[in-house]
């Protein structure tokens, strides 16, 4: 049977605003923000369940307090976080799910190998769940670990909105994970609240779609600050996990001691001590923590530009502690470490498939006009106007006509695509665009040039600054060079507001590109076999309009090993379902496929995934296991 009790270990309290109101004041594209009537969030419980149980869920509003605002937010079972699901390695469990939000819905259990029809894809796997309608999930865990569940459908509101938690897997060897006195989930998100409601959202589609959602409140747990005890000598199991939109989290204990064990989906292959863990959106890490002396432990989110406080730990009372002697052991886990010796040939060889992460941004720097709109997911779906697609409601992304360029000096020598003049060398130009006196980056205003180019901070093209000068032959412009001197490849915050604030998934286009076929997002077509070990080559390209970092997520086929970065081979494996590639970076990861399927796999920055970034891959079972 299930079990609910207050979570005094595994989680905490819930603080989040909610509400929603479109920017153009059209009530037929707005999410309601009425509070009215609603109950009020709760904290979330830890439910410890036995293989063979049966729970449910209930997705619908909440009102939730916020710096004396009344804010309207999306819950499962009323409290955000949802529910804490403690389960056991090799279980299975039976969830039914009411829908009584604000949208349709269905649960991705991410980060799970489990059965492919109950893995929350919408049309892939299984219908939408209307409003008001229900579904039932078999929910299988053969990993021990660290995983979590979220929509499917317009990822990006509901994750905004609070529907998020957090499933612990208890592993069937008792000394798979090091001693500890007990442990504590953490969610780490952030919340972008303005004039007393969240940032509003567009039934249509998603906005934001430049650089993703980031908030301007920090959510530990749902709520604005975090505050937890600790004894002296105590070592605490911290469960943490990105389930922010777009933010990177950075997570430090100032004051204590930290050691990482684990990852998506179990144990490192060498324990390490840290000062730091990075995590992507969707990414987890399992970290233990000795509170080694009496006073305060600070968990901060440390970026390149700033410290964000995000709670403390108050370590006090008496010492007692039965974990701290085996603490400053560093295991190393004899399976992975096999693994390590035998994926050698793997790390040297040709990948088996190149995926390109590549991005056109006709908001800022043009593209023409629209021939017709299609969707990101079926490119046969197709409409000489804006809608959404009748198979799966994504929004349907702009195909564009082919550009002409022409030379400033030679009118006559023109190109459908950029290049230079054979005649003269020039560059060639947009037909009717104009030729600017100054350059400068959207995202860092102090960078400069006279000639157009990119920027050497974060790699995107320079946009006019001065278009005063119309385009006319005979025209050469001097040339103004800066040196590149590319930061970590990663966007810390929104530099760019405004632009972010305009973008959508007309005048932003991401893409995954198959480099073998050119194949696209949903046009990519990719058949597996169970027991395949596929090596992909993840190549995030700065020749885009705007470079950024992308954790890319592959759901239940399998998990794999990230092999290198940018040619460095990895030294510490882990198993992973996630893996963050920064702004020009190339990552080998080795997919070890086991679970036959359709499965999706994309960006997980909500506002690009659902602006298509994403496709879907089919795993065959083996011969032998073909149902009669």
């Amino acid at each position: 049977m299930a079990h609910d009790g207050p979570d005094a270990e595994l989680g905490m309290n819930t603080e989040t605003p909610g509400g929603v109101a479109n920017d153009d004041g059209d009530p037929d594209d707005a999410f309601s923000t009425e509070t009215r009537g609603l109950a009020e969030v709760s904290s979330p419980r830890l439910v410890r369940l036995s293989d063979g149980d049966r729970f449910a869920f209930r997705i619908g509003p909440v009102r939730k307090r916020l710096d004396g605002t009344d804010l309207r937010m999306l819950a499962y079972n009323g409290s955000i976080p949802g529910p804490i699901l403690h389960v056991d390695q090799g279980s299975e469990i039976t969830v039914d799910v009411m829908n009584e939000g604000d949208v349709a819905a269905t649960v991705h259990w991410h980060g799970l190998r489990l059965e492919n029809r109950y893995d929350g894809v919408p049309h892939d796997t299984q219908a939408p769940i209307e409003i008001g309608e229900t579904f039932t999930y078999k929910v299988q865990f053969p990993d021990a670990g660290f995983y979590w569940y979220h929509p499917h459908i317009r990822e990006d509101f509901g994750l905004e909105m609070g529907l998020y938690g957090t499933i612990i897997v208890e592993p069937s060897d008792a000394s798979y994970w090091p001693a500890v006195d007990r442990q504590l989930t953490i969610t780490l998100d952030d919340l972008l609240v303005e004039d007393g409601h969240i940032a509003s959202f567009s039934k249509a589609g998603p906005n934001f779609t430049a650089m993703g959602r980031f908030g301007n409140v920090m959510l530990i747990n749902g709520e604005t600050s975090f505050a937890g005890e600790a004894a002296p000598g105590e070592v605490v199991r911290l469960y943490l996990v990105n389930t922010a939109n777009t933010r990177i989290f950075n997570v430090a204990l100032r004051g204590a001691r930290a050691k990482l064990v684990g990852s998506d989906s179990g144990r490192y292959e060498r324990e390490t001590f840290v000062d730091e863990v990075l995590l992507a959106p969707s990414e987890r890490a399992v970290v233990d923590v000795l509170f080694d002396a009496p006073g305060e432990v600070h968990l901060e989110n440390r970026t390149p530009e700033h410290t964000y406080e995000l709670g403390t730990f108050a370590v006090v009372g008496d010492p007692v502690s039965r974990a701290a002697a085996s603490f400053h052991t560093l295991r190393v886990d004899p399976d992975l470490t096999a693994e390590h010796r035998s994926i050698q040939a793997d790390v040297a060889r040709e990948p088996d498939k190149v995926l390109a992460f590549f991005s056109r941004m006709p908001l800022l720097y043009g593209g023409g006009t629209p021939i017709s709109y299609a969707c990101p997911m079926h490119p046969d779906v197709t409409s000489v106007e804006t809608g959404t697609c009748p198979k799966c409601g994504m929004t349907l992304t702009p195909v564009f006509a082919p550009t002409s360029y022409a030379c400033p000096m030679h009118p006559d020598i023109t190109s459908t695509e950029p290049g230079t003049c054979p005649e003269c060398g020039m560059k060639l130009v947009a037909v009717d665009a104009v030729v600017a006196t100054s350059y400068a980056c959207p995202m860092h205003p102090d960078i400069t040039s006279t000639e157009p180019g990119t920027c050497p901070e974060c790699g995107m093209k320079l946009v006019q600054a001065d278009t005063s000068s119309k385009t006319t032959p005979g025209s050469h412009e001097a040339a103004g060079h800066i040196e590149h001197r590319l930061g970590d490849g990663l966007e810390w915050e929104d530099l760019m507001p405004e632009i972010n604030r305009a973008s959508d998934p007309s005048n932003m286009i991401w893409q995954l590109i198959d480099r073998e076929t050119g194949a696209e997002n949903g046009a990519i077509s990719w058949d597996f076999t169970v027991g395949d070990r596929v090596k992909i080559r993840l190549l995030n390209e700065m020749e885009s309009d705007h470079p950024m970092h992308h954790p890319f997520h592959i759901h239940g086929a399998g998990r794999f090993l990230v092999l290198s970065r940018d040619d460095e081979p990895e030294g510490n494996l882990v198993w992973k379902d996630t893996v963050l590639v920064r702004s020009g970076q190339t990552v080998d990861i080795l997919l070890d496929v086991s679970n036959p399927g359709l499965w999706m796999a994309h960006c997980h920055i909500a506002e690009h995934n659902q602006s298509g970034m994403m496709f879907s891959f089919n795993v065959s079972r083996l011969p032998e296991e073909s149902p009669v």
